[in-house]
């Protein structure tokens, strides 16, 4: 595979302001993957090509961010990485046996489960996210020679707008269950009112017996906001590139459980410290649990 250094025409939104999260989180994917946590062979590779030199650094093992202090750091970063992974990884497959087939990646980025996952034959899965990252991501693959595992696909579209409606428009099934994927959304940078149309256009297409899964924040308190500051700050003084404001969002959340319960979804809501326990991981310390781990819950659903 060829990891030259993408153009800022390939790469999009990847290398600048909020989409920088999707390849800072495929570098803890890499890390995670070379310590044989998970199997992503493609998480280095892709961060290669966008070309950022921190998350090179970080995918490559050289840039240990879980040492970079309280501030700057996160602690157990490819254990962390590798404890999400395989709950999201899980949710899908879990589904598939139970007979969905069709599957939504919202905010799909760097994500290869297209790719790398098992998925029935029949099996449709649809990745949703801005023009530039799904063409990059789908060319880059395909010039490497990577075909996808199962019926790919690509819906480029800005999730700000109607993204229901280019869901439908390439085949999306309304009257089928659906397992939706939200990876990221939740937690990094997006506001509450567009937390709130995020999941009511979820809730609007999914019949009955569908799942989904995302990771999503508690709404933060001062200090849990601070960090999140100085996380970034440190991150640029160790080469992170990043224009215009930084990832995070640290404004008022949605409460995501509560929103998808009063909308006729069954809820169970989780903890980093259970998704250690479910990946068979060493448990974390209360110090290790401080921060901005404490801060990211894990919800799975299922639609009555």
């Amino acid at each position: 595979m060829s990891t030259a250094p993408a153009s800022p025409d390939d790469t999009g939104s990847l290398a600048t302001g909020a989409g920088v999260i999707a390849t800072v989180l495929a570098a803890a994917r890499a890390a995670a993957t070379s310590r044989g946590l998970i199997n992503d062979p493609f998480a280095a590779p892709l961060v290669h090509k966008v070309g950022l030199d921190f998350c090179i650094r970080v995918a490559d093992g050289e840039l240990d961010i879980s040492r970079l202090g309280k501030d700057g750091g996160f602690p157990r970063l490819a254990e962390f990485s590798a404890a999400r992974t395989k709950f999201f990884d899980a949710f899908f497959t879990d589904a598939a046996r139970g007979g969905i087939r069709q599957a939504v990646i919202l905010g799909s980025g760097l994500d290869t489960r297209a790719y790398r996952l098992w998925w029935p034959a029949e099996t449709i899965v649809y990745e949703v996210d801005h023009p530039p990252v799904v063409d990059f991501k789908a060319t880059t693959m395909r010039a490497w020679g990577s075909a996808p595992s199962v019926n790919r696909r690509a819906v480029g579209v800005d999730l700000r707008g109607d993204w229901p409606a280019a869901l439908r428009r390439v085949g999306f099934d309304v009257a089928a269950p659906t397992a939706w994927v939200i990876e990221g959304l939740l937690v990094w940078y997006v506001p509450s009112d567009a937390q709130n149309r995020l999941l009511d256009g979820v809730s609007a297409l999914s019949a009955p017996g569908s799942r989904l899964a995302a990771d999503h924040a508690v709404p933060p308190s001062r200090p849990q906001a601070v960090h999140h500051e100085s996380l970034v700050e440190r991150w640029r003084r160790r080469g992170l590139s990043l224009t215009g404001p930084g990832p995070f969002y640290s404004g008022e959340h949605t409460d995501v459980v509560r929103h998808l319960t009063e909308s006729g979804w069954m809820t169970v809501d989780s903890g980093i410290a259970d998704l250690f326990a479910a990946a068979r991981l060493p448990r974390l310390t209360d110090r290790e649990l401080d921060g901005a781990p404490a801060a990211i819950r894990y919800v799975a659903a299922t639609r009555s």
